[in-house]
């Protein structure tokens, strides 16, 4: 298996290059029950968007990482965007986003009206693990959107391909799309 080591401020992660049903692979990005990395990457990504009211994220990598941020800011609420439905939310808001890098399939994403108050009037930063094509992170500025608030920064741990390239966003670190072999494409 090929890995690809990026620098996160300080703490450098080894990922392991995974193809995806599309032909290309990508460099995989788990914050998922690495409390060390997480921490780390909460703190660094707080000292960016500490002039944010609140916090948005897309359940369900980029939670505990706004956990730490939303905890090292002092705030004691931010607002998830879930991927389906739950019974509390049947009076919240709702956007259609097309297909992520990961996941191939058209999805919603739903907002609970305690969280599309939360946000309402607030400038917020919109926080994930992973930006690439920008389709998630699309979603996510339609709920600022209809719920009323203004996006003051996009945070992500990592840019992917092109991603690194957009001037609105901020990051830890940078990774490379592969082709099907593992190698970085250009």
């Amino acid at each position: 298996m090929k890995y690809f080591e990026v620098d996160l401020k300080g703490y450098v992660a080894k990922l392991p290059v995974l193809p995806l049903p599309s032909g290309i692979s990508i460099a995989f990005f788990n914050l998922h029950g690495n409390q060390e990395m997480t921490e780390h990457c909460g703190k660094e990504l707080a000292k960016m968007v500490s002039d944010c009211d609140v916090l948005l994220t897309a359940e369900s990598k980029g939670l505990q990482l706004t956990h730490v941020i939303a905890r090292e800011l002092g705030q004691p609420y931010y607002a998830v965007a879930r991927k389906s439905r739950k019974l509390y939310m049947q009076d919240g808001i709702e956007v259609e986003i097309k297909s992520s890098i990961t996941t191939g399939a058209v999805q919603k994403l739903y907002l609970s009206r305690h969280d599309t108050e939360l946000l309402k009037g607030k400038k917020v930063g919109i926080i994930d693990d992973v930006v690439s094509t920008g389709a998630s992170l699309q979603g996510l500025e339609k709920l600022v959107e209809l719920a009323g608030g203004k996006i003051q920064k996009q945070a992500f741990v990592l840019a992917e391909g092109d991603a690194a390239h957009h001037e609105n966003i901020c990051f830890l670190g940078v990774i490379p799309i592969f082709d099907k072999d593992g190698n970085p494409k250009e």
